[in-house]
């Protein structure tokens, strides 16, 4: 199963347990991060492609680290002017750990389960009250 999310102006295909390198994201280290805008989900043989997002649809992640990725030389030059000047550039990023990619089917199916539990706890209970008053 994998997943094709939005973010930072760019698009990235993830799946469960990829790590992914993301433009800087104000989040701290070892913080969840939710990613709503997913245009495509492909599980098995079934995709389903959004417009422009896939309803209820969530990719969940874990920050694993905020750093800056290698230096880049820029190196300006005018040539007959004497003009020559160099400067560094460090794009700062954030690793990201894809945990769980959430379907609505999956929403649906354990909504549907915790209402079965209910049930099943209040026919408990009711049962409970009943034998006591007899």
């Amino acid at each position: 199963m994998y997943a094709i999310i939005e973010s930072c102006g760019r698009q990235y295909k993830v799946a469960e347990g990829d790590v992914v390198f993301f433009e800087k994201l104000d989040v701290e280290e070892g913080k969840k991060v939710t990613f709503d805008k997913v245009v495509l989900v492909s599980e098995d043989k079934k995709v389903e492609v959004g417009a422009p997002y896939v309803k209820g649809v969530k990719v969940e992640g874990k920050v694993v680290a905020n750093g800056k990725g290698k230096k880049i030389i820029v190196y300006k030059y005018k040539a007959k002017k004497n003009y020559r000047r160099t400067q560094g550039h460090r794009q700062p990023y954030t690793k990201v750990e894809i945990t769980k990619i959430k379907t609505a089917a999956e929403k649906e199916a354990k909504a549907t389960e915790t209402k079965t539990a209910e049930a099943k706890a209040e026919k408990a209970t009711t049962a409970k009250k009943e034998a006591a008053t007899k």
